[in-house]
């Protein structure tokens, strides 16, 4: 049988692990019928407080946990250093948690971070879908994400509109050009992103009343991306290519190449993410610059604020970006 939790009666109860911790610990500053609530919750799930569930709450350990996906490391190194530098001015550590897609399911990791007693939870994954963020909003406990459009009760969010990005550049050259084929180039190990990016430039396209799909799928036979543009780039309708990821964007350019094709006369490259890749490769690849360093601050500032109960003037917060072209567009 499951062992019954501090979590399992602050969800039963309906309040959080402090509140339940003051009851245990027969403090006063806990009302009467939410003292009764506890109780009960504690009768009914047959709870047996531990020195650790007893000093769960009421104890500050001054800990922030951090949670990043492997596949994410390339791209949250400035994240990291702004999060960090805001952590020491209010004294705070980080403790490094890593999420692998398919094998660890982020309920069971935000439970052990609960269990190892840090304050309060940031987490970036720009992949979350809609019903593992549905699940994190059941958490009575601080959590911001990076890099998702959400809030609730305990949980904040800092983000960059990616949709709004793509959506803007795609309009803009599309009123340069309406010939432009502008498409999306699938990411299979990103699909919320993937979507987003459609989306936007699906927007685009039905303004400006053009009826095309604006995908480019990989297929499933597929293992690398570059062996798929080696053979049929020449096919893919689309002379405008926007990429998530560098390494999609220097296939593709790499496969052009290859075939006789010239960028960006005869194909024009967007990379999403502007690593530093993007102005190693020739031509240099067209980027947004996104301002990732203010991404892991901000959400770090929130994050205190929710942790001393101050007032929370925007719990979704949007940070802007730059559209930087380079030798990859005509631009």
């Amino acid at each position: 049988m499951k062992r019954v939790t501090i979590y399992d009666v602050a969800k039963e109860a309906g309040v959080s692990l402090a509140t339940v911790s003051r009851v245990i610990n027969g403090l006063e500053i806990v009302r009467e019928e939410t003292r009764v609530k506890v109780e009960t919750a504690i009768d009914k799930l047959g709870y047996k407080p531990n020195a650790i569930a007893q000093g769960l709450a009421l104890q500050k350990t001054t800990t922030i946990a951090l949670l990043v996906p492997e596949a994410s490391f390339a791209y949250t190194g400035q994240i990291i250093n702004g999060l960090i530098d805001v952590a020491k001015i209010y004294k705070y550590n980080i403790m490094l948690h890593t999420m692998t897609e398919g094998i660890v399911d982020i309920k069971d990791v935000i439970d052990d971070v609960i269990k190892s007693r840090v304050d309060g939870v940031i987490i970036y994954n720009d992949k979350l879908m809609e019903d593992e963020l549905a699940e994190l909003s059941k958490y009575h406990f601080p959590i911001v994400i990076i890099g998702n459009k959400m809030s609730d009760t305990q949980i904040s969010s800092v983000y960059v509109d990616i949709e709004k990005a793509v959506y803007e550049l795609t309009l803009s050259k599309l009123h340069e050009d309406k010939t432009r084929s502008i498409g999306v180039i699938q990411d299979r190990k990103n699909d919320f992103t993937t979507k987003q990016m459609i989306n936007g430039v699906r927007r685009a396209y039905e303004e400006m009343g053009i009826d095309k799909d604006g995908y480019i799928e990989i297929p499933s036979e597929y293992r690398r991306s570059y062996d798929y543009f080696l053979d049929h780039i020449k096919e893919i309708p689309y002379d405008f290519m926007i990429a998530n990821r560098d390494s999609q964007a220097i296939s593709a350019m790499n496969a052009a190449h290859e075939v006789g094709l010239e960028i960006p006369k005869d194909l024009e490259l967007v990379c999403l993410i502007d690593s530093k890749y993007n102005s190693m490769v020739r031509p240099r690849l067209s980027s947004f610059a996104i301002p990732a360093y203010d991404l892991g601050a901000v959400s770090m500032r929130v994050l205190t604020k929710m942790l001393n109960e101050d007032e929370v003037d925007d719990k979704e917060i949007e940070l802007s970006y730059l559209y930087t072209p380079r030798q990859s567009t005509r631009n």
